[in-house]
């Protein structure tokens, strides 16, 4: 089978899917990354064929007001639906959408007559377990946040109305709303894996039977990767260090961000290993180190903990290394994963980025290395992690779909 994996966004809505796309080429599927450019070479690395699309959403500025960021993700999107109708053939078996991607690739399955999956790193059918990712972590009670998520889905509908509109005029296809697709596909109980893992957020009680959890998808890794000789020698050269990083959010923060990174290790008496990331982190000394990219799955079971953006992807990772975190969530769902990982006890109350001192990190970190409970919740994660399915439960049903 030619299998499509379409995805947009930074390299925590990619990543994982260069894993999962080589669980479906292990099984005898032929297998495309639909994504950015720059994610050529994680494709590539993993054995998957490569389709870029020209959207980035770095490309609309960094905005600031929530009108600003709704009109920027919606042209995001139109580039994002224009890109995927330039990758999408005739020749594409299945699609599986991201749920970036899923709201624009339904339109090609009608077109192309192609069956799709949904592949979602976030929950987004409404529950009343909990409040929608991307409305933060504050619960109203089983009807209120089973209303705010339908009311999240509609203001999602809003945001992808110019960029359907557009794709189905290219495609020929009759008028049709982002909201009038949406429900189409929740009658129809297409179904939508979630590879996010339940040690961190338990099958919903009130899901249809359409929606199921399978574990996290974990990013390909070579099996002869290795980390840096400058990380390498670090690590054993003292006591285990944190690491601080926040991936590619809080781009031109660098300077700050790096100050108070180093004065609350120091204040904690830590050694730490800076992650550049988007925000240019970067100090020096015999106590801490600047990296770049560094695979998660072989640094972070050497560390101490590591302080983040609470990004599914990272959150996950910390997890499965079964080491403490300190949130720091910075926008979108961030909020939600950081209080998710407080309440099963591995990290102390998240930080908000607006609020992040010195002396506030300091204290966190303090806690969440010298209190034992931490790492234990965090071990306990990682051991329920690793009876999870994952990928492997995907390749069951794209084989379930060949039949």
């Amino acid at each position: 089978m030619r299998i499509l994996i379409a995805t947009a966004g930074s390299r925590g809505d990619v990543a994982p899917y260069t894993g999962l796309g080589a669980a479906l080429r292990q099984a005898g599927h032929e297998v495309a990354l639909a994504a950015t450019e720059g994610f050529a070479p994680a494709a590539e690395s993993a054995g998957l064929d490569f389709a870029p699309m020209p959207a980035d959403h770095r490309s609309h500025g960094d905005v600031q007001h929530k009108r600003d960021l709704l009109r920027a993700a919606s042209t995001f999107m139109t580039d994002i639906g224009g890109g995927i109708a330039d990758v999408v053939t005739e020749g594409t078996d299945l699609l599986l959408l991201s749920t970036t991607t899923a709201p624009l690739g339904w339109h090609l399955t009608e077109a192309l007559r192609i069956p799709s999956l949904g592949v979602y790193l976030q929950p987004t059918a409404p529950t009343g377990d909990f409040a929608p990712t991307v409305t933060g972590a504050r619960s109203l009670g089983r009807p209120g946040n089973r209303a705010l998520g339908r009311f999240a889905l509609r203001m999602a509908d809003r945001v992808y109305e110019p960029a359907v509109k557009r794709l189905r005029a290219r495609l020929l296809l009759p008028p049709l709303t982002a909201a009038r697709m949406r429900r189409q596909q929740d009658e129809a109980a297409r179904p939508v894996l979630h590879g996010f893992s339940t040690a961190l957020v338990p099958s919903p009680s009130d899901w249809s039977p359409h929606l199921t959890v399978t574990g996290a998808w974990w990013p390909h890794l070579d099996p002869s990767a290795q980390l840096p000789t400058e990380v390498e020698d670090f690590l054993t050269a003292g006591p285990r260090p944190v690491l601080i990083g926040f991936g590619s959010m809080a781009a031109g923060e660098g300077e700050r961000l790096s100050e108070i990174a180093v004065r609350a290790l120091r204040q904690a008496g830590l050694r730490g290993i800076l992650q550049s990331g988007s925000a240019g982190l970067a100090a020096g000394g015999d106590d801490i180190l600047t990296v770049g990219d560094v695979p998660h799955a072989l640094l972070f079971p050497r560390l101490a903990a590591v302080v983040h953006h609470a990004g599914a992807g990272t959150t996950a990772a910390a997890l499965r290394a079964g080491i403490p975190s300190v949130a720091v969530p910075v926008a979108a769902d961030q909020p939600f994963w950081a209080a998710r990982l407080a309440a099963i006890g591995a990290a102390p109350t998240p930080i908000p980025f607006r609020s992040l001192t010195a002396q506030r990190l300091a204290d966190s970190l303090t806690t969440a290395v010298r209190e034992s409970s931490y790492a234990r919740a965090a071990q306990a994660a990682a051991q329920h992690m690793a009876t999870e399915e994952g990928a492997e439960a995907v390749v069951r049903a794209v084989r379930r779909l060949e039949r």
